[in-house]
């Protein structure tokens, strides 16, 4: 299983990323606000992500960091549960995340709320 997480996975278009506000669906899973959207996306991944966390929540930029790096490696480790069901599905996804909570949460619930989410967008997918 691979389990890199590159910058194939980075969504950067800005087209996209303001499609996803305009027309995407949304997941809620607290601390978790997904927005999403089927796209064409020039990448070999299956799906490319964006991960935000808001200045308004978190003032310093330390904070923001160490929430955004905690997120992205739970992604890189269930993004197996996502990709799986768009391969079988020949489905591409562009996919916005913001982090809501007002505090930092420890790892393994993050870890756990990130499966939760995938479960339900790939739910929501079929």
């Amino acid at each position: 299983m691979d389990e890199r997480f590159g910058k194939n996975y980075k969504l950067c278009n800005k087209k996209i990323i303001s499609s996803i506000f305009e027309e995407g669906k949304q997941l809620k899973v607290y601390p978790f606000f997904l927005r999403y959207k089927s796209a064409t996306i020039n990448s070999d991944a299956s799906f490319q992500i964006v991960i935000s966390v808001p200045k308004r929540n978190f003032k310093k930029a330390v904070d923001r960091n160490r929430i955004k790096r905690l997120i992205r490696e739970a992604v890189r480790k269930n993004k197996h549960l996502l990709e799986n069901a768009l391969l079988n599905e020949k489905q591409k996804l562009a996919l916005f995340l913001i982090y809501t909570a007002h505090k930092e949460e420890s790892y393994q619930f993050i870890s756990n709320k990130i499966e939760m989410l995938f479960q339900r967008l790939v739910e929501n997918e079929k």
